[in-house]
């Protein structure tokens, strides 16, 4: 896994929001972490932050995916998780054996990557694509 930097603070300055420890340590916690749920965050944030209670994590992940600095993503059957990739108009491969979540680009084209046979004269900005499917780890082949 590739560790990215992040000026945690700088973001939330560039959302207007207030700059606090548990902001910065959840956002940090989140880039760190993609499409972690949130007992995870809970348990990265609390290495650094001990004392953090889950109340406080569930209210900064709001407040940052209101913000639009994170993403919550939430397959069918699972729980919600979240990711620092945002901004672009990419989707999800999810394992139905063990749930592990993966990005996937758009195939082709510009967003939204898919077309609509009937908008219903709605302006569509976005697609949200899940592929299902059996990961390399579950794969009856590696058994």
């Amino acid at each position: 896994m590739v560790v990215v930097e992040i000026d945690g603070e700088e973001l939330l300055r560039g959302a207007e929001l207030r700059v606090t420890r548990p902001r910065v340590a959840v956002l940090a916690a989140v880039h760190a972490h993609p499409h972690a749920d949130t007992d995870a965050l809970i348990g990265a944030v609390r290495e650094e932050l001990p004392d953090v209670s889950h109340q406080a994590v569930y209210d900064v992940l709001r407040a940052l995916t209101q913000a639009g600095l994170i993403r919550k993503i939430q397959p069918l059957g699972h729980v919600a998780r979240y990711e620092s990739r945002v901004g672009d108009n990419h989707h999800h491969v999810v394992c139905r054996s063990c749930g592990a979540i993966g990005d996937v680009d758009c195939a082709v084209g510009h967003a939204p990557c898919l077309t609509a046979s009937n908008d219903h004269g709605f302006v569509v900005d976005e697609a949200e694509v899940i592929y299902w499917g059996i990961c390399p780890d579950c794969s009856p082949a590696r058994s």
